[in-house]
């Protein structure tokens, strides 16, 4: 059905060359302030994305998003405060 995907913040030094990413991956985010591209790439072969595009010149640091592995499901296993706050 959906491949499974996995997120990179990719720090460059040139923000117009931060826009040939979109040949190795899913071009999600570019922050032209702060310098980062957010890019998210089959993970099956995200290995391989990520050893050719650590090679260009204007990449300073790949760091890999946790997004996928936080816990996105809650228990409410606590008192309700709701009830607390009436108007």
């Amino acid at each position: 059905m959906f491949a499974e995907r996995t997120g990179y913040i990719i720090w460059v030094s040139d923000i117009k060359a931060a826009r040939n990413l979109e040949k190795y991956g899913t071009l999600h985010y570019v922050s032209r302030k702060m310098h980062y591209a957010v890019m998210y790439v089959n993970a099956d072969r995200a290995e391989e994305v990520m050893k050719n595009v650590r090679r260009l010149s204007y990449v300073r640091k790949i760091e890999r998003s946790y997004r996928n592995e936080l816990k996105t499901e809650y228990s409410s296993n606590g008192p309700d405060k709701s009830r607390y706050y009436g108007l």
